[in-house]
């Protein structure tokens, strides 16, 4: 496996990614707004397993490019720590959550979770998201095939959301209340996020490891 450090910077990152309200802490906020705390745990499972088209995607696709084309290794790494600084970016720029957060009509719990499936696997930013996060934290020199270091970083990554997703099924109305409330706090939360995202994409950048 990669090296401690390598692997303490993916779980900061992966906690920030996870723990920063984005879209599917949303999606799933909204659904249990809209039908309950049972459609909101169905809809975190359906993301959770879309999740995993998106892990394994990554795990033998890229590994097998990398294998064939060594330096592409570098260049999806560079590409990775940009697009890091650009999500950085991004949640400097965000608007608050009450503007965003989308509003849904009652619907069935099972097709619920079956919508939320499609929305995952058929997100292309999820995809890119882990094309682009992976590579910064897999080392070729390691003695886990690369494959098998995407697959299981991949799964904690999975696992890191859908624990997100899940303290927002229990804690949507009182969280939701207390955003809308605070813009400071939107505002602080989201620099604070934003410079450590740009901050570990220099970093990533930086090291040509």
């Amino acid at each position: 496996m990669p090296s401690w450090e390598l692997l303490l910077g993916f779980a900061v990152a992966t906690a920030i990614f996870a723990y920063v309200p984005g879209p599917a802490v949303l999606y799933t906020a909204a659904q249990t707004l809209a039908r309950g705390r049972r459609a909101g745990l169905l809809a975190m499972l359906g993301i959770h397993i879309g999740g995993y088209a998106h892990v394994l995607a990554a795990a033998l696709g890229l590994a097998v490019v990398f294998e064939l084309v060594p330096d592409l290794y570098l260049a999806v790494k560079f590409a990775g720590a940009a697009y890091l600084i650009w999500l950085g970016i991004g949640l400097l720029r965000s608007r608050p959550l009450d503007a965003d957060l989308p509003h849904l009509a009652s619907k069935s719990a099972r097709r619920s979770v079956f919508e939320s499936i499609l929305v995952e696997v058929l997100n292309p930013k999820v995809a890119i998201f882990y094309l682009a996060f992976l590579p910064q934290f897999v080392d070729p020199a390691a003695l886990l095939p690369i494959w098998t270091q995407f697959l299981i970083l991949g799964v904690i990554v999975n696992f890191a959301f859908s624990s997100a997703d899940l303290v927002a099924v229990f804690l949507t109305s009182t969280l939701v209340a207390r955003l809308k409330a605070s813009q400071r706090a939107q505002l602080w939360a989201r620099r604070i996020g934003g410079t450590i995202l740009i901050g570990l994409g220099l970093r990533l950048a930086a090291d040509r490891s």
